[in-house]
């Protein structure tokens, strides 16, 4: 019997030791969720053989610890089946991780194609070209806000940053007292744990002073983060680990799970704060939002019977407190995927975060109107509030000001102040055109009008009669207006519809002179075939190009340049960079000596982005171009053409986009020709 015992001990030590064996260094990490060392482990692990296990794992690694780049090399190796199993398929989650990884590393129109292949694998259709426009209307859209870096950030991670009077309130894990050395880390962010911490500011949101934490009744050892008060400050509701009486509390799957609580000011101080009854310990509840009445508090949660990975929910406040339970907010604000950091403005107005609805990167910040009791669709805030990397938790304190977050700098989060300058949600605008002679300023009868949006569709196309005018209305944005009279020489005017009514625009058209009669020297001269040097036969071309005094003119096949330092731009972008304003102050010097100049803008981008994108952008920084020379150097705008033409004419070729920073920079440029004078 003794023997059988000792046997049966032996095998069950033996099995613990098998088992244990079986569980790499890097998976013991990975499961304790310490994934900067898991990762590590598993580089390791991965110079010998490639398993599909430890790909998976390490993606997941980087991917939580925003290494994105890393990431991307081993989401390739996974999904091109390069590990030793026999079995190729994968999970299709890692479908969407390198499409979001993609579009944070600036390549989404390639990350679209994942975003595609997860879609259909969930029997779902999704249109790449439809959302590349998307996108790029993101990127392209005028903004309606202002933003600035808070300058309370530190260099861990702040985010949740909520003002009331002369405080703002947020959600840290820096490190600033003495005992920090000793405390317990996050294994997920080797970091401490979050707290809540307030900071003294001015009316523009600097600070005056240093943060300090919040009583320890709110901050416990454990992780305190997103939290929202009640309109009258007497009630914090606060996202916190869940545990009770010091002791972290697990599910069945060991982990520990995010709760709301409540604390309430009573006689100068925050109450010990007490878990929400609605919380299960089998989900998280975090990121909690009050409603403008406070009767509705909204949340994110993964609780079981929802839509995406985690969703937005809600419960009522009946009047004797206590909480009705969870309402998911629906598909049309939920995903499959990650809804995360509601908020509710004044007007009943929901703002988000979600990786699921179509956007620029990672976590971007939608709002969903609320009309008629509902919310709408959601519309994409755009730049600059959204970024290619997680934007988030954006608040109002006032109308038009508030915070968000984002880690678009670092590879932790920071706080941003904004100002909102615009309307976001979209609508029609009534606008008034009408075409006009230059000279008499009467209404030109007979006119053909085109009205096509900045794609080149048509939106309105009439003959005009005596009154050549019509009413439209349009959404904001940009729209060329087209005109042609067989009296008149053709009008374009590029217009923006601006977010206000009673718009008017007046395209002014030049009647074509009579033909001049014929030059008699010109007769002659082309009669007798006279052949003179060019100072006699062209002095002012003479004249042009040996006048040495500011910008020289060259000529180029037959064409006349000023040869200037070239006009760079920088990357995405289509505003005249100060180096370049010395250059163009000069030109527009030289332009005034010779009035009868006109010249030809053209501008040209490297090949980073689409073709049609590009184009874009070249047709903007031709148009900027203009608009200095014309607003800044007083030139007439009618002396300057402009015209982009993309990526079509590189000095430096990039087949595979492999050109060095310097290499796109040459790209992009601007060349002006002498069409006239």
């Amino acid at each position: 019997m003794l023997k059988r015992i000792t046997l049966l001990i032996y095998l069950i030590v033996v099995s613990q030791f098998v088992f244990s064996q079986g569980k790499s260094r890097a998976d013991r990490f990975f499961e304790k969720g310490d994934y900067t060392n898991a990762a590590k482990y598993y580089e390791m692990d991965l110079e010998d053989e490639n398993h599909k296990k430890d790909l998976e794992n390490i993606v997941i690694s980087y991917y939580n610890t925003f290494e994105y780049r890393r990431a991307s090399r081993y989401l390739r190796q996974l999904i091109d089946g390069r590990f030793v199993e026999t079995d190729k398929a994968y999970d299709n989650e890692f479908n969407f991780k390198f499409y979001q990884v993609l579009s944070a590393l600036g390549d989404y129109e390639k990350g679209l194609d994942y975003l595609k292949l997860y879609k259909e694998n969930n029997s779902k259709s999704f249109n790449k070209n439809d959302a590349i426009n998307t996108i790029e209307d993101f990127k392209l859209m005028d903004s309606d806000y202002r933003i600035k870096l808070a300058d309370f950030n530190s260099l861990a991670s702040d985010f949740g940053a909520v003002r009331r009077n002369d405080r703002v309130y947020f959600t840290s894990d820096r490190e600033d007292d003495a005992n920090a050395l000793f405390e317990k880390k996050f294994k997920w962010t080797q970091r401490r744990f979050l707290d809540i911490y307030s900071i003294k500011v001015s009316e523009k949101n600097e600070s005056q002073g240093a943060a300090v934490k919040l009583s320890d009744n709110i901050n416990s050892k454990f992780h305190e983060g997103n939290f929202c008060f009640s309109k009258d400050g007497k009630t914090l509701y606060i996202s916190r680990s869940n545990f009770t009486k010091g002791k972290k509390e697990f599910d069945d799957n060991k982990t520990n799970n995010i709760h709301l609580y409540q604390s309430n000011f009573v006689d100068g101080e925050w109450s010990e704060p007490e878990k929400l009854s609605f919380n299960k310990k089998e989900f998280s509840y975090q990121h909690p939002a009050l409603s403008p009445n406070g009767k509705k508090l909204y949340f994110s949660s993964n609780q079981e019977g929802g839509i995406g990975n985690f969703d937005l929910y809600y419960v009522d406040i009946n009047s004797d407190g206590s909480f009705s339970e969870p309402i998911n907010l629906g598909p049309k604000v939920n995903t499959e995927n990650r809804e995360h950091f509601p908020f509710i403005s004044d007007k009943g107005h929901l703002f988000f975060s979600s990786n699921g609805h179509l956007g620029l990167g990672m976590l971007d910040i939608f709002v969903s109107e609320f009309v008629n009791d509902e919310f709408t669709q959601p519309i994409n805030l755009g730049a600059p509030i959204n970024s290619q990397y997680d934007d988030f938790n954006l608040n109002y304190y006032n109308e038009t000001r508030g915070f968000f977050a984002s880690n678009r700098k670092r590879a932790v989060d920071n706080v941003y102040s904004f100002n909102q300058t615009g309307e976001i949600f979209i609508r029609e605008y009534i606008n008034k055109f009408e075409i006009r002679d230059r000279e008499t300023e009467q209404y030109v009868p007979n006119v053909s009008v085109t009205l096509a949006d900045k794609r080149g569709n048509k939106i309105y196309e009439n003959v005009l009669d005596s009154i050549a005018s019509f009413n439209k209305n349009l959404l904001a944005g940009n729209y060329i207006l087209s005109a042609t009279n067989d009296n008149y020489k053709d009008g374009v005017l590029k217009l923006k519809v601006l977010e206000e009514q009673d718009q008017k625009h007046v395209l002014l058209l030049d009647k074509i002179p009579p033909p001049p009669p014929p030059d008699p020297v010109e007769v002659i001269i082309a009669e007798k075939k006279i052949d003179e040097d060019l100072k006699e036969e062209d002095p002012k071309r003479f004249e042009m190009l040996t006048d040495i005094d500011g910008p020289p003119i060259v000529e180029k096949d037959g064409k006349l340049f000023f040869e200037l330092e070239p006009i760079y731009f920088d990357f995405d972008m289509w505003n005249i960079r100060e180096d370049s304003k010395v250059i163009l102050d000069e030109l527009a010097k030289k332009l005034e000596r010779y009035p009868d100049i006109h010249i030809k803008i053209s501008a040209h981008t490297d090949s980073r982005g689409t073709v049609r994108y590009n184009q874009i952008l070249s047709e903007k920084r031709a148009e900027s171009t203009r608009n200095y020379l014309a607003l800044v150097g007083y030139v007439n705008a009618r002396r300057i053409k402009f015209q982009g033409f993309g990526e079509r004419f590189p000095i430096v070729e990039c087949p595979q986009n492999d050109c060095t920073e310097e290499e796109f920079q040459l790209n992009r440029r601007s060349e002006f020709e002498i069409v006239q004078y």
